[in-house]
C-alpha cells in the first residue's frame, strides 16, 4: 500500500465511515458534512491519475454513482449532485460526493445548511461528533 494511499484513508476515515463498496470503489461518508450525506468516492486500490483506470473501473464506476445517486434521494431528498474531483492534496483517485439542497435539512438534532446552493458548494464545514456520523452512515446503509 502506497503511502498517500494509506494517509488518505486515514485522513477521510473509510474504514469507519464506509457505506458501500462495489469491486472496484467504495463510497464512505465525508467527514466534514458539507451537506448532508456529502461522501467520498475512491478507488479502492493505490492509483493516482485517472488515465491508470481500468475498463472494469470505469464501468463499476457508473453502476455505483447510480446507487449513491438513489440512495442519497431516497434518504434526503436531494436535488442535485455534484462530483468534484480535485486531488490537489490527496493524491488518490477521489471524488467529493456532494449533494446539494435548495432548503435546510435536520437530521439527529443538527440544522444543515447547503450554503453554497444554487452555486458551487461551500466544501469547509465542521466535523460532527462520529457519533453523528456514525448515525447517517448507518442510516444511509438501512436505504440499500
Amino acid at each position: 500500500m502506497t503511502e498517500n494511499f494509506k494517509n488518505f484513508n486515514e485522513k477521510f476515515k473509510v474504514d469507519d465511515l464506509l457505506i458501500i463498496q462495489t469491486d472496484y470503489w467504495r463510497w464512505s461518508l465525508r467527514p466534514a458534512q458539507c451537506t448532508l450525506g456529502a461522501g467520498i468516492l475512491s478507488l479502492k486500490r493505490p492509483a493516482e491519475t485517472m488515465s491508470e483506470l481500468t475498463a472494469e473501473e470505469g464501468s463499476d464506476l457508473i453502476f455505483i454513482t447510480k446507487t449513491i445517486e438513489s440512495t442519497l434521494k431516497k434518504a434526503f431528498n436531494m436535488e442535485k449532485m455534484n462530483y468534484i474531483m480535485l486531488m490537489m492534496v490527496d493524491f488518490h483517485i477521489h471524488y467529493h460526493v456532494i449533494p446539494r439542497y435548495s432548503k435546510d435539512l435536520k437530521f439527529a438534532n443538527i440544522c444543515f445548511k447547503d450554503l453554497g446552493w444554487p452555486k458551487p458548494p461551500v466544501l469547509d464545514a465542521e466535523v460532527p461528533d462520529m457519533s453523528v456520523l456514525l448515525q447517517i452512515k448507518d442510516y444511509l446503509k438501512s436505504l440499500l
